[in-house]
């Protein structure tokens, strides 16, 4: 039977995974509003609106992110089902890069590390509250 440091270990595990998402995400949306040709739009994808307003929503969604993962790693309450929902979320804006043509590889990598994320949050939480820092 693993042990409450285990789990505790885990939800660390998923406070920097989620600092490290939000950091890259944010650095995905700088690259696209300093840039806006970084990013290649064919003939048969649907973008809605500008590349340059994708760029801002990423930037702010990083940040979002990023904060979720640091509140987690503060081990607050509140954090855990902020971070699940935000995973959450991230998960379904992931699976929109999965049909891309020109970066499926690092969609498919981004998905894994939510489910990673949400695995972790998912557990014992009770035990995680008992462990000290």
């Amino acid at each position: 039977m693993p042990s409450e440091s285990f789990w505790a270990g885990w939800v660390s595990f998923a406070g920097i995974l989620m600092l490290v998402m939000g950091t890259i995400e944010f650095c995905e949306g700088l690259i696209a509003i300093l840039r806006g040709g970084y990013y290649g739009q064919t003939q048969q994808q649907i973008v809605v609106f500008d590349l340059r307003t994708w760029g801002w929503i990423t930037l702010i969604w990083g940040i979002v992110v990023a904060l979720a993962g640091a509140a987690l790693l503060a081990r607050q309450t509140w954090a855990r089902w902020v971070t699940i929902v935000v995973g959450s979320l991230n998960f379904i804006v992931q699976l929109g890069f999965v049909g891309s043509r020109a970066y499926p590889l690092w969609a498919l990598v981004a998905l894994a590390i939510n489910v990673l994320v949400l695995y972790a949050l998912m557990m014992r939480w009770e035990d995680v509250k008992a462990t000290p820092l």
